[in-house]
């Protein structure tokens, strides 16, 4: 049987590990968490927390790592679930890797991800934010391929989990199974070494949470920036999956 490898490219502060946990909770699927972090601190040099045990983890060269992402399968899985944040996929990188990869797209509205980055981190950048690189790479990827790969909106995926996961695995050509849908409490070796700063919610978790409306406010010295965002956030909303 030949390996699918899935490519989820999510902004941060999105329900990116939470989805990884659905595809994780397969019987057929590995997962990566984040494969690129340590070469992309590597070679910025952004102080996010823990990056020294971060970059010793994932190492500080990108090439090696998409090589295993197309390669490399852990555990005989026939499902590789690669979950990617789109900051990490640097312009200097060679991106022609992304062509032996179904790949697909995660968005969440900019404001809710400004609100909730900005608990962790004070100090955030366009780059941070992560929507204007994610337009980059699905634009890229619309290049190559016949089809336009599949976005699926958190808003949207949260109020029916179940009709978006049957959706995904329908364009994936793999089996939809409903346990997917809910997975034990607690840490996963394959989660990232960053997971004490920013997973304590997933490590709660034992499904997806009910979607929620959040009351968020863009203080004045980031609206330009907000801006900027929504403009690709609404270009890509409107391609959205729709089960």
């Amino acid at each position: 049987m030949s390996i699918v490898r899935i490519a989820m490219w999510s902004g941060p502060r999105n329900i990116s590990t939470a989805m990884m946990r659905a595809f994780e909770n397969r019987q057929d699927c590995a997962v990566w968490d984040e494969p690129l972090y340590g070469p992309y601190l590597h070679l910025t040099g952004i102080p996010h927390p823990g990056a020294d045990d971060i970059i010793a983890d994932q190492g500080r060269e990108w090439q090696p790592v998409a090589d295993a992402c197309v390669h490399h399968a852990p555990s005989g899985a026939n499902v590789f679930y690669q979950k990617h944040m789109t900051h990490h996929l640097l312009p200097t990188m060679d991106w022609d890797w992304l062509r032996k990869l179904r790949n697909c797209f995660l968005i969440r509205d900019p404001e809710e991800v400004l609100a909730s980055y900005r608990r962790t981190r004070p100090d955030v950048t366009e780059e941070d934010l992560g929507i204007v690189r994610q337009a980059e790479i699905y634009d890229y990827v619309c290049g190559f391929q016949s089809s336009a790969p599949p976005i699926v909106d958190a808003k949207d995926f949260l109020q029916a989990p179940e009709a978006y996961l049957r959706a995904l695995c329908a364009h994936f050509d793999i089996e939809f199974t409903d346990r997917m849908l809910s997975w034990p409490a607690g840490r996963r070796d394959s989660d990232g070494v960053w997971g004490p700063y920013w997973y304590d919610a997933v490590w709660a978790s034992t499904g997806f949470e009910a979607y929620r409306p959040r009351d968020v406010t863009t203080p004045p010295e980031y609206e330009a920036l907000v801006a900027r965002s929504i403009a690709h956030y609404d270009r890509l909303r409107a391609r959205r999956l729709r089960p």
